[in-house]
Order: C-alpha cells, then sequence, then structure tokens
C-alpha cells in the first residue's frame, strides 16, 4: 500500500475537539467577533467532560490502569477512530516504524489493509512465500498464528507477520466462496521484490509490461526496457495485485503515456498537503494501452490507471481495484512516540477519489483460462502447436534456474495468454484498436 510518509521533528500538539451549536442574539459583526470565544469555551467543555470520563475510569474500572495509561488509550481510541490508517505510535510501535524503515526482515510477501473493519489482503507479491503458498487478494485474515485480528491495527499485523528468515507463520484466512476458514503455514523469506517484467507478446509486435509494486526505480527501469525492445504497436501493462508504493513513481510512469494535464491531485487542510502533479512530454503518448487491474490493485496503481482512464489512454479490463486513495504523514510527538495521521487524499483528473471506491474496469473480466474447445470433435493443427509449446514452456521454467535468461524466453507464449483470460481479453483488445485504428474512447 502506498504511505507518503514523511517525519516531521517539530512537535504536535493534539486538541481534542468536540462540535456544538450555540445560539444567541447578537448582531452580525458582534457574533464573527465573539466566534473565537465560543470555540474555545467549547473546547474548555470538552476538556471537562474528557477529564471527568478519565477520572471515572481511573477510580472504578475493573482494573487499575495508572494516569499515562488511560491517555494512551484514549489518545490510540481516538486516532483508530477517525480511519483505518491513522492510529498512535507508543514507543514500542514507533521503535517498530523506524526500524521497518531502515532494517531488513523476513516476511512472507503480501500486502494489507483494514476493509470493512476486516484485515484483508490487498495482494500478495509475486513469486514471495504468500503467493506460493496461495494466499489470494481479497483474503480475510482472521489469525495470526494464534492472536486474533479483531480491532488490530495494521502496523500490529504486519509485525506479527515479520520476523527472521527461515521461521513459521500461520494464517487463519476467510476466503469467499469456502465453507470453512483454511489454514496457512507460510516460512518467512527475505523479501526482494523484482518489480518490472517487460516481455515481447508471442505473435504479435505488442509488449507486456509487468508492474508488481511502485519502488523508487519503476520508472527507469520500464523506460530502459522499452528502449532495449524498439518498435512495438501496443502495451498490455499489468498492475493487477499491485498494492502501491512510491507516488512519484505512479506519477512518472503516467508521465511515459500522457503528454499533457493532470495525473492526479493531492487534496488535505493545509497548504502543504494540496499538491497538483500533471503530464510532461510523453514518449508513449501515441501508444495503444490496455490496463490489467483487480481488487488487489490499491494506491498508486490505481492512480495510474484511473489517471490513463480519465484521459482516454487506456482500455482498463479485469476488476473493480481495492480503493486506496489516503495520504498518512508520520509525526514525531517526542523522541519516543509518534503519530500516523491520515492528512490527505488522491484524486484523479476527472475529480473522482479513490478513497473507498476504487477504479471500474471499462470491460469486466474475471479470472481463469480462456475456454477451451468443448466438443472434442477436432484437434485444430495450431490448438496441437500450442499444446506442445506448454509442455516445452514446462521444461524451459524447470531449466530456468540453472540457465541464463536469453532473449528468446523473454516471451508471453500462447500457452500463457490461454492460461489467463483477462490477459488474452486484452491482447484481443489491442489486435482490434490496430485493425480499427485509434477509435476513441470516449464513446
Amino acid at each position: 500500500m502506498m504511505n507518503k510518509s514523511r517525519i516531521l521533528l517539530a512537535g504536535v500538539i493534539i486538541s481534542l475537539l468536540a462540535s456544538s451549536t450555540l445560539f444567541v442574539g447578537l448582531s452580525a459583526d458582534d457574533s464573527q467577533k465573539s466566534k473565537p470565544k465560543v470555540q474555545e469555551v467549547n473546547k474548555l467543555e470538552s476538556f471537562k467532560k474528557l477529564r471527568r470520563i478519565m477520572s471515572i475510569v481511573e477510580e472504578n474500572y475493573v482494573d487499575e490502569l495508572s494516569f499515562d495509561e488511560i491517555v494512551d488509550k484514549a489518545i490510540d481510541g481516538l486516532l483508530s477512530n477517525l480511519d483505518a490508517h491513522s492510529n498512535y505510535l507508543n514507543k514500542k510501535k514507533f521503535e517498530d516504524l523506524r526500524a521497518n524503515t531502515d532494517g531488513e526482515f523476513g516476511g512472507i510477501g503480501i500486502t494489507v489493509g483494514l476493509k470493512d473493519g476486516a484485515l484483508t489482503v490487498i495482494a500478495p507479491v509475486d513469486d514471495t512465500p504468500a503467493d506460493k503458498a496461495g494466499i489470494k487478494s481479497g483474503d480475510v485474515i482472521i489469525k495470526v498464528n494464534d492472536k486474533s485480528t479483531i480491532d488490530i491495527s495494521i502496523d500490529e499485523a504486519v509485525n506479527l507477520m515479520r520476523g527472521a528468515p527461515r521461521t513459521k507463520v500461520q494464517l487463519t484466512i476467510v476466503r469467499k466462496g469456502e465453507p470453512k476458514p483454511l489454514i496457512f503455514s507460510i516460512i518467512r523469506e527475505m523479501i526482494k521484490i523484482d518489480s518490472v517484467k517487460v516481455r515481447k507478446i508471442e505473435g504479435s509486435d505488442f509488449v507486456y509490461v509487468r508492474v508488481s509494486s511502485f519502488d523508487k526505480n519503476i520508472t527507469k527501469n520500464v523506460s530502459t526496457e522499452l528502449k532495449k525492445i524498439g518498435k512495438f504497436s501496443g502495451i498490455v501493462l499489468d498492475l493487477r495485485n499491485n498494492p502501491g508504493g512510491v507516488l512519484d513513481q505512479a506519477v512518472d510512469l503516467s508521465r511515459l503515456f500522457i503528454g499533457s494535464g493532470v495525473i492526479v491531485t493531492q487534496k488535505g487542510r493545509t497548504k502543504d498537503e494540496n499538491v497538483e502533479y500533471r503530464a510532461k512530454s510523453a514518449p508513449y503518448a501515441n501508444v495503444p494501452i490496455v490496463v490489467l487491474i483487480n481488487g488487489g490493485s490499491a494506491s498508486a496503481s490505481e492512480i495510474v490507471a484511473g489517471a490513463l482512464q480519465d484521459h482516454k489512454r487506456a482500455v482498463l479490463i479485469g476488476e473493480q481495484t481495492f480503493g486506496k486513495g489516503s495520504v498518512q504523514t508520520v509525526m514525531r510527538l517526542d523522541q519516543n512516540e509518534g503519530l500516523k495521521l491520515t492528512t490527505a487524499k488522491y484524486y484523479l483528473p476527472s475529480g473522482r477519489t479513490i478513497q473507498a471506491v476504487g477504479v471500474t474496469p471499462d470491460i469486466i473480466v474475471y479470472p481463469g483460462a480462456a475456454p477451451e474447445n468443448e466438443n472434442n470433435f477436432s484437434i485444430k493443427e495450431s490448438d496441437l502447436k500450442r499444446h506442445l509449446q506448454g509442455e516445452l514452456d514446462k521444461i524451459n521454467m524447470q531449466n530456468a534456474k540453472s540457465e541464463p535468461e536469453n532473449d528468446d524466453k523473454k516471451l508471453i507464449t500462447q500457452n500463457m495468454i490461454y492460461q489467463d483470460i483477462q490477459l488474452k481479453s486484452a491482447i484481443d483488445v489491442l489486435r482490434a484498436w490496430n485493425v480499427i485504428g485509434a477509435f476513441n474512447l470516449s464513446k
């Protein structure tokens, strides 16, 4: 998921505000002059209420709590009730956050978020332990080892799943369509992500671009690989199960394909949080593009897909995206504590928001293999060749670990295409686009 976090060294004073209205007989001018005074009175009354409740808890709660503990719980409750991503970072959580930013850890390779109050898998990362174990986008994690995830924060859940390489973590998962919870025992590994794969598509002059997450080198790597390929007449941009990453890279990747106009706008309450990101001269402004998305596409990938859709630069194929379109800022309270607070939201060029809504594909296609000839009446030569090529692909995949990759293997083969109906649909759209011409996507 993409949290544009910044450590602010200045201290932060938290004001607990309560909403109230006071009706008095004042003139318009007097009303404006007395407004700050009324607000201060309201704040004072609210603080009194809070102090009274905290005193009641201190004196009467079944377990003895120090006043510091009560204050921490009050702050934690305030922030966790704002949204799924804001939370109070006590000493332990703040140390974990700093260690997570600076250090290396073993993990299982999934991105999680809170959706409808449940800890939900946004996406497994390609070729990681979670991906190999069969964890899917949309899975709801109800237990990590023996700990329930009910009312757990995202940061706590991540820390539970992270650990030393070659150690085991057990996830209990609820999956749509399954009659009972599924249990996965997964061995942690050091997570190394190959975020970009660019391949030619067999039997065409199209290019397949897979972006699995948005790290700091995404745009540079995509641009370099496209230049190596040279001429091509269409791009399939695969953003499925891409949980996001660095905002700047989402903007820069969009700038490869969008020649002018707004890409995304960030809006918050402060001047610093209001930023408009615009397109520049794009090297591939006229190349037809089809973007693949699904429920695991979140944050930065939603920005790219939504911007391309709004600018009529691409056809989106797949399923509704996750809906993560907010900005979190990490603010330091002192050397040991901090806040993670939602400070802004992202808006696409058309003005629509991503948050809790997501991006809707132009063509809905659910995952699966492409349908085959069901009557078994005959086997065409092309089908037989595709089947035999599939067997060769299996052998090549087995040998791939010991053999260096050459240009011939950098292909999306026909067998791969027929095993992925969303990819096949994308290629079919590009073929139609080339036959008909650059049709008007606004219709």
